[in-house]
């Protein structure tokens, strides 16, 4: 099944694009732009929701829901937050529709023109503090911690599935705060959750930075975010985290009354992930023969394929394997016995290799004989033999073997493609060449905007990491105090 597949070295984006199709993750809609999400595919998305929504409760926050639309006068009232989503916005302006007059399909009803055009919601920061106007009158109902994990539509001319969607998945919390310090302090923290799930669970390694006023959320005062390498060099965003001060807060009237009896504006956060993570999870692990998936995100982790020859064989078989399904799901492993039979192994072998099943187990009746069973890695793409005695041992140490290998050679990667520039010749050339470029940049939108008109290159984050460091400008010559991280970017 993946002999169809386009190499990576050939053309990455049809090796992407085939391999969503091929794999059942996802398909394009009869909406263009939009993406049906299959099965398989939102299976991962279940377990990336499930994982995170973990560790949204275990930090204090509570899910809620708020409404799809979101009334124009609302969206106008953070001046910032209204230009920088104004050109994403999908309007609604009518509420009914009617019979054509001439009896041909359905017209809208002019007698049916919204009294205020409608939002579809491109975020929502501004129907959720304009209720949290209701629900916050005193310090004592701070903090409040809330998320909501649905859809959101930003019209997109140019879309990719998981990547640029029209319309797609995520979840956005929204925090308020009795103090700008407490604040912050969870913009940071909510920064941490998402590096550290997009590492211990994606097992994608992120650099976690700062972004530049230029690229900052429209309407926050400051915008924190991880940032991975994929494997043709380009880099994603696969999270942000935005302290927002008191701007929403003033924008929809949102006091309370502090410990001193005195009446001020709330701080804020919101932070948010979406199912742009299932293209860094593609992207940065998979290979010429299909998915690559981490085994903590793999909807099926082992799958145990029989090899036989006749229904008897079949049944000596599926009797030694009953156990060996029980036990595995009894540690928490997602299994599979495939026995169907209008498929052969070999067809089998190449489907659950192209869908990235972590392993995978062959057994056949001279396996049985011999008391062993065939184990294949997806991620080494490598076989051996071993003993059915301790086979579900063997299994839940290989899993977190591979877990742990998937993120090595991420990192590995994203080492061999940081390189440190110093002049402007060596900064084009890199660019082209693709990678994390390391580069002293002298602090002004100008340079920045300049630097992106010549090279496609932006500036992805200033890493927390980065040390003070005496330097000129890669693109001006001017002072620069640090080096920050460029790339050309999704």
């Amino acid at each position: 099944m993946s002999k169809g597949l386009t190499k990576r070295s050939e053309d990455y984006s049809a090796w992407y694009n085939e391999l969503v199709e091929k794999a059942d993750l996802a398909q394009h809609s009869a909406v263009k732009g939009c993406m049906v999400i299959k099965p398989y595919g939102y299976a991962i998305w279940e377990k990336m929701q499930r994982a995170l929504d973990d560790m949204f409760k275990a930090t204090g926050h509570v899910n809620a829901y708020f409404p799809l639309f979101v009334p124009k006068s609302f969206l106008e009232k953070e001046e910032e937050h209204a230009e920088g989503f104004a050109k994403e916005c999908a309007v609604v302006t009518h509420y009914r529709l009617k019979g054509n007059p001439d009896g041909k399909g359905l017209v809208v009803d002019p007698a049916a023109k919204l009294s205020e055009e409608l939002i579809i919601r491109p975020t929502s920061e501004t129907v959720i503090w304009n209720t949290y106007k209701g629900w916050i009158q005193s310090y004592r109902d701070l903090p409040l911690l809330i998320n909501q994990w649905c859809n959101v539509v930003r019209w997109e001319m140019r879309t990719r599935i998981f990547l640029r969607t029209a319309e797609f998945l995520w979840q956005e919390g929204h925090t308020a705060h009795s103090t700008e310090q407490e604040a912050v302090e969870e913009t940071e923290r909510m920064l941490g959750v998402y590096a550290d799930f997009a590492e211990q669970w994606m097992a994608v390694p992120v650099v976690k930075g700062t972004k530049t006023p230029n690229e900052r959320f429209a309407g926050a005062e400051d915008t924190l975010c991880i940032e991975g390498l994929m494997q043709d060099g380009k880099a994603l965003q696969c999270g942000t985290s935005h302290f927002l001060g008191q701007n929403f807060a003033r924008s929809f009237d949102v006091k309370f009354v502090n410990k001193e009896g005195q009446l001020e504006y709330a701080w804020a956060t919101s932070w948010g992930v979406s199912t742009r993570l299932m293209g860094a999870l593609i992207m940065a692990h998979s290979d010429d023969n299909g998915l690559v998936l981490p085994p903590k995100l793999a909807p099926i982790q082992v799958v145990i394929v029989p090899i036989y020859r006749d229904e008897q064989g079949l049944a000596a078989i599926s009797e030694r394997v009953a156990p060996i399904v029980e036990a595995l799901k009894a540690k928490g492993i997602s299994v599979k016995y495939d026995n169907d039979d209008k498929f052969k192994p070999g067809y089998k072998f190449a489907e659950y290799e192209l869908k990235g099943v972590p392993v995978r187990l062959g057994l056949g009746m001279r396996d049985l004989e011999n008391g062993t069973v065939e184990v294949a890695r997806r991620d080494t793409l490598t076989k051996e033999s071993t003993s059915l005695d301790g086979i579900v041992d063997f299994v839940a140490n290989l899993l977190d073997e591979i877990q742990a290998n998937i993120f090595q050679k991420a990192l590995k990667f994203r080492e061999e493609n940081t390189f440190e520039v110093d002049t402007w010749e060596e900064f084009k050339e890199q660019i082209e060449k693709g990678g994390f470029v390391s580069a002293h940049w002298d602090g002004t939108g100008e340079t920045e905007e300049k630097i992106k008109e010549l090279t496609k290159a932006t500036i992805r984050c200033i890493p927390f990491d980065s040390i003070e460091e005496e330097g000129k400008c890669v693109y001006s010559g001017e002072k620069s105090g640090k080096r920050v991280l460029f790339a050309k970017a999704y």
